[in-house]
């Protein structure tokens, strides 16, 4: 091999070796950093949630003392945030109905508990402390229009989050039911009762409202005696009186009108929240039993209320 040609294979060694070690420690090095502090050019990986079966509780009833026992697919249904039953209810449910009326008519010291479900992320739009327990008297109401002695059951409301609705928020069955038998010598109950009735009698539950309205705005102590009032009604078969009451503006004879508007307000959200309509008697007294003074704004305030309690 002449001179020449080692020279130039030299040369050319040379920059084969050159560029080999400069994409090894500058190109490689560089490249790889950009590679990895670019971004990927694609959209983020959402996961869709699953879809939860609805729940299907049953019109299920049992008494493990007799053989008296109610098993049927359909039950009372809801909408969600609601404690309307929705309509038409089953064939197979009126039937059911019948049968535990018969049972509970031919069984006096017999009892059917109905607790109602709600879950927390429903709303509460009752006049009682839950919605479940607006659910169960709901169902009571409904039992009751359909012949069951209202002595005879005993309404609950419990939270529920394992109950879930269709795609149509629909309930079905929000509901539980149980048979409860009664201890004829055991008053305690009875007299745990007729406290809580003589207590609404003292201290009745009293709704202001503004002049020319008749709107119903309930606290969480409001309610508990709402569902208080309901339970007297129920057991004892007293009745709900409601007296609506006004300041001494304007006309006295308008104001006795006005007073009664106010009664009717509230004895149709009583009905509407299963106090049934025959156990509510409305009255007005317009502005002649003011318990404040007329004078002044805070004294009319207090007058213009509606007053309900139990004979």
């Amino acid at each position: 091999m002449s001179k020449k040609t080692s020279y130039l294979l030299g040369i050319l060694l040379t920059i084969i070796l050159g560029t080999i070690l400069y994409y090894f420690f500058c190109c490689n090095q560089c490249c790889g950093k950009n590679a990895a502090t670019e971004k990927p050019n694609q959209e983020p990986l959402v996961e869709t949630p699953q879809a939860k079966e609805a729940t299907k509780n049953a019109f299920s009833i049992s008494d493990e003392k007799s053989d008296f026992n109610l098993e049927i697919a359909e039950n009372f249904n809801f909408k969600t945030s609601n404690y309307t039953i929705l309509e038409p209810v089953s064939k197979n449910v009126e039937e059911g109905v019948l049968k535990l009326k018969n049972y509970l008519i031919n069984n006096p010291l017999k009892d059917v508990e109905i607790t109602g479900f709600y879950k927390s992320d429903e709303e509460n739009n009752s006049a009682y402390p839950n919605l479940g327990l607006a659910r169960a008297n709901a169902v009571k109401n409904y039992l009751v229009l359909h012949g069951v002695p209202a002595k005879q059951i005993d309404t609950f409301g419990k939270l529920n989050d394992a109950i879930n609705p269709d795609d149509a928020n629909t309930l079905y069955g929000p509901l539980n039911f149980s048979m409860l038998t009664i201890d004829a010598s055991d008053t305690s109950l009875l007299k745990a009762l007729e406290q809580a009735c003589d207590s609404v009698r003292a201290n009745p539950l009293v709704l202001h409202f503004k002049t020319g309205q008749a709107a119903i705005n309930l606290t969480e102590q409001q309610r508990q005696k709402i569902a208080n009032i309901s339970h007297c009604v129920d057991k004892l078969g007293v009745k709900v009186q409601v007296v609506g009451h006004t300041d001494n503006t304007g006309n006295a004879n308008n104001n006795v009108a006005l007073g009664k508007q106010r009664a009717d307000f509230a004895k149709g959200y009583l009905v509407k929240n299963g106090i049934l309509e025959q156990n509510i008697e409305t009255s007005s007294k317009g502005p002649h039993e003011p318990i404040a003074d007329n004078a002044t704004e805070e004294g009319r305030a207090q007058n213009r209320r509606t007053v309900v309690t139990i004979n």
